[in-house]
């Protein structure tokens, strides 16, 4: 289900909440409306209130630090991209078959992240990705070390596609959602607790109905935003494609 989706929905439920308690008057017997079992509601309902909204607060702090973390790491990964066509370009013609191999995965990688068509949230295994890194590998491997400037480059090359390998991993392992469900689900149920009883505690007119359904809106907008965060690779804050792109601009411009 959709981040959008899930943020309308939970819009609905708190304004129909709120109408329902609007609607409960007609319900309860007339002890249960006195001043004091009003206050008696509106203290608890206070208290949820400080609650809630400390607990919205620290989703959406965790949620912006995951997708930040996700886009520094991106940016990083493709700043290495760059830097080992640098020294692969440096060992000459030699290693056209290992900048191939590095072209490839970072297409892969642009075309399964950023397409229309891809269906995960987060970064996943691709074997056919993997198998360029592994080919990137072994052709370096099979680099000749003439010289102590030659080995020298080949030392770096070597280090540096172990370092991408680890910083591929690191981001299909952090790419999982760092809000669980449950919480959503505990949060989404203290909102339609404290509308209810705002609803029992308002008059019936226009003015409060609209201002309950802007508050609605709200509180939909904040859980959307939550999930958009918590899903960097798809929706409308998709985390950009540029770096790899850039990345991949770089590596035989004329693919040779």
């Amino acid at each position: 289900m959709s981040a959008l989706t899930i943020g309308l929905a939970v819009a609905a439920l708190a304004f129909a909440s709120a109408v329902a308690g609007m609607h409960l008057h007609r319900f309860l017997p007339p002890e249960h409306l006195s001043k004091e079992s009003r206050d008696a509601v509106m203290l608890g309902t206070g208290m949820l209130s400080v609650l809630a909204s400390l607990v919205l607060g620290l989703l959406v702090a965790t949620a912006k630090s995951s997708y930040d973390l996700q886009d520094t790491n991106l940016r990083s990964f493709a700043a290495d991209i760059i830097v080992l066509d640098d020294i692969l370009r440096d060992l000459g013609d030699e290693a056209l078959p290992a900048r191939r191999a590095l072209r490839s995965y970072t297409n892969q990688l642009l075309h399964d992240v950023w397409s229309e068509t891809y269906a995960s949230p987060y970064l996943i295994q691709n074997a056919q990705a993997f198998s360029f890194l592994e080919r990137l590998r072994a052709e370096i491997e099979r680099l000749e070390t003439i010289d102590q400037d030659r080995r020298s480059l080949v030392d770096e090359a070597r280090s540096k596609s172990t370092t991408l390998l680890r910083e591929r991993w690191l981001l299909i392992e952090q790419s999982g959602p760092s809000v669980r469900a449950t919480i959503i689900g505990i949060l989404v149920a203290w909102i339609v607790a404290i509308f209810a009883s705002f609803g029992m505690n308002a008059p019936r007119n226009r003015t409060v109905y609209v201002a309950f359904l802007i508050s609605s809106f709200a509180m939909g907008s904040a859980v959307f935003m939550i999930l958009e965060l918590d899903r960097p690779f798809e929706g409308l804050l998709r985390i950009s494609s540029e770096p790899v792109a850039n990345a991949l601009a770089n590596i035989l411009p004329g693919n040779r």
